[in-house]
């Protein structure tokens, strides 16, 4: 099976000529699920990425602190903020009705793993009919069901975006730095699970299970915190711009490594990933 490598235009397919005649909202909503008391950036790394990257209207739902800090980050964002400090079962409800007015979800960046945030976790994914990009936390907690998360996907638009460690614990297989094995782990996992992988690393791997290909984007200084949640973000922002799976998650790669490149000429190890918030228009812009 052929494996393709990403390149800049996949994004002139993907960011074409807009009418005149465009309005707010034509070019996405997303609906952000993320934070906790402790973790409170993660929800303004997806919420800024997907804004930056298209995306007209990003709501973040989140614990109250985390939901107040990315109000106070940027007056562009709109917040739900969750009563307590962690995502649990008595969000259920308004997680879903939120679900109802976005055009796709990102959930899982800084959520943690209580029993309790499982719970709503598994139950928003299962019941949610809108495209979704399941990410940090909640990839571990979707491990957790073993063999039942094999159906948690079938029917829905999803890409999951695990680095190798997330990776193993939702699928139970360790995979190396061996470019081919990681091709053969992804393509197998995603085609087990209905849905696209987006596998992190030096080289990242996207499959869908019929197609896989690679991105080279990025470089070694963006092992900051952050960086996979603006990844994330971009993901959920071309799902919301109605961006089939397969190509936003390869999109969404490709953007996020060009970007930390743009701006880690300049910081090198002082890199930090909100940095990246403004070099995104900027590889978006160049093609």
């Amino acid at each position: 099976m052929k494996t393709e490598t990403v390149g800049n235009g996949l994004l002139k397919k993907i960011y074409g000529k807009r009418s005149d005649w465009s309005h707010k909202g034509n070019y996405g909503r997303l609906l952000i699920i993320a934070g906790s008391k402790r973790h409170t950036g993660s929800a303004v790394f997806n919420a800024v990425s997907a804004a930056r990257s298209g995306c007209d209207l990003v709501t973040v739902a989140a614990p109250e602190r985390a939901a107040n800090v990315a109000a106070s980050f940027s007056p562009s964002l709109m917040t739900e903020p969750l009563k307590g400090d962690y995502i649990n079962e008595t969000h259920i409800e308004t997680l879903l009705e939120l679900a109802k007015e976005n055009d796709a979800i990102v959930i899982g960046c800084g959520i943690g793993g209580r029993e309790e945030t499982r719970n709503a976790v598994i139950e928003v994914i299962r019941k949610t009919e809108k495209p979704i990009v399941v990410d940090a936390d909640a990839i571990r907690l979707v491990g957790t069901l073993k063999e039942e998360r094999k159906k948690l996907f079938i029917g829905k638009k999803a890409v999951l975006t695990p680095h190798k460690d997330e990776f193993l614990a939702l699928c139970g297989k360790k995979v190396n730095d061996d470019e081919k094995s990681r091709i053969d782990a992804v393509r197998k996992e995603a085609e087990k699970m209905n849905c696209t992988i987006l596998l992190k690393g030096h080289v990242d791997v996207v499959s869908d299970g019929k197609k896989t290909a690679l991105n080279r984007t990025g470089n070694a200084f963006m092992t900051k915190g952050g960086f996979g949640d603006t990844l994330a973000g971009i993901c959920g922002s071309l799902l919301a711009q109605k961006i089939n799976p397969f190509d936003s998650a390869c999109a969404s790669a490709y953007i996020n490594g060009k970007a930390g490149e743009i701006t880690s000429k300049e910081r090198k190890l002082g890199v930090m990933a909100e940095d990246i918030f403004e070099c995104i228009p900027k590889v978006i812009d160049n093609i």
